[in-house]
């Protein structure tokens, strides 16, 4: 990623209403699908899908976005039509052609598949909610590469850096986050932590934010955690990613009334 260009400015262009309807589909995506919730996590691909259209119409028409996401009617043959509609530029093929081709794809698993309506052919899945998954990661990647001038490799880690979790207790910096509830655990604030980033966590990053005062005394909460699948703890790669059973933990932590402000974190 370039240094001029930060997730922060991603899809500025896009007016407040417009961008959130995208981000807030995208951002329900990852968390039900994080959460084994597949029939939502394929629900939401529709309306990620509706949000892009706008885009890639306003896009197409020069830059005038409406405020909020439309949805077309029959929306296959609106997709095509942008094909005969706008003319083809040197620059414009993925907006006219590919993503509208991608976001077909993705609108059939919504209507088609057992999940926007009665009689699909298959009920929601963990194969069809994959397929939403990363269809919708190429689109939000492909959209920031088409509205910065970025390159793919640089509009895909914006996208991996672009959403968080947000979780009430973690205050959050650029590259700094911090446990503001009192009195918990290396272990509780661990999971805290991870609960309010989707990506991998590297194990020093965790260490630095908790400031432990030993990472080699905190790979031992990190293996029990791996031990127990509360997070998939890639020791060579040094990252920390939460799993289903672990954001049940993290989440049943937040919701504890009985937590006290305590000054003790050990």
């Amino acid at each position: 990623m370039t240094n001029a260009f930060s997730p922060a400015a991603a899809l500025s262009q896009l007016p407040a209403g417009l961008r959130q309807d995208l981000l807030g589909a995208y951002v329900e995506i990852l968390a039900n699908y994080r959460e084994h919730r597949w029939e939502p996590a394929e629900l939401n691909g529709g309306k990620l899908c509706e949000a892009a259209f706008t885009v890639v119409e306003g896009f197409l028409s020069g830059g005038t976005y409406p405020p909020r996401a439309k949805k077309p009617q029959r929306f296959p043959d609106a997709c095509l039509a942008l094909q005969k509609t706008y003319p083809s530029t040197p620059t414009n093929r993925s907006p006219r052609i590919l993503i509208p081709r991608m976001m077909m794809g993705l609108y059939e698993i919504r209507n088609n598949r057992g999940v926007g309506h009665a009689g699909g052919d298959v009920n929601p899945n963990h194969m069809d909610a994959t397929a939403v998954l990363y269809t919708a990661k190429w689109l939000m990647a492909e959209l920031i590469r088409l509205l910065h001038t970025l390159s793919t490799d640089e509009a895909t880690k914006v996208v991996e850096a672009l959403v968080e979790r947000e979780v009430a207790w973690v205050w959050s910096d650029e590259n700094l986050k911090r446990v503001l509830k009192l009195g918990l655990t290396w272990r509780k604030q661990t999971l805290v932590l991870l609960l309010s980033d989707v990506r991998p966590v590297a194990a020093t990053d965790l260490v630095r934010w908790l400031e432990h005062p030993s990472i080699k005394d905190f790979r031992k909460v990190l293996r029990q955690l791996h031990k127990e699948r509360f997070v998939e703890f890639d020791e060579v790669k040094g990252t920390i990613r939460l799993l289903p059973p672990g954001i049940d933990a993290a989440e049943a932590i937040i919701a504890d009334p009985g937590l006290s402000r305590s000054s003790s974190a050990r």
